[in-house]
């Protein structure tokens, strides 16, 4: 009986593990393309990103310290901002997130999606906030 009880608490533990190490994956790429100052605001800078989701992928509710431009190269995305409807965006289409404002993005179509996006941030910041637990 112990024995089947230390196989049992063994599978339960290796569970635990796996589905807590796959949580922390992040399901999406991000690639820096570009990284700038901007030429008549020291204070800010420009960043431009490749950001690549697989179907289904999603992103952590996030915001930026600054305006977020985005254009959808490939796929299909919902988008949530806080504060505004839930809105789909398709091939070709642009959305805009302004500073400070949490959001989060999902490809909710059948292929992967890809982004371009471009921020004007604060110089020095992190392009990406999480809110506090």
């Amino acid at each position: 009986m112990k024995k089947v009880f230390l196989i049992v608490l063994c599978i339960v533990i290796v569970g635990f593990l796996s589905a807590n190490t796959n949580a922390q994956a992040p399901n999406y790429t991000a690639k820096r393309l570009l990284q700038t100052a901007l030429s008549d605001d020291t204070t800010k800078e420009g960043s431009m990103f490749l950001v690549e989701f697989p179907p289904g992928a999603i992103n952590d509710k996030h915001s930026h310290p600054g305006d977020e431009f985005a254009y959808v190269l490939e796929g299909t995305f919902e988008v949530s901002i806080e504060g505004r409807e839930t809105k789909r965006f398709s091939t070709g289409d642009v959305f805009f997130t302004p500073r400070d404002v949490f959001h989060v993005n999902r490809n909710v179509g059948s292929t992967p999606g890809r982004l371009v996006i471009t921020f004007i941030t604060d110089k020095g910041k992190p392009v990406t906030k999480r809110p506090a637990k």
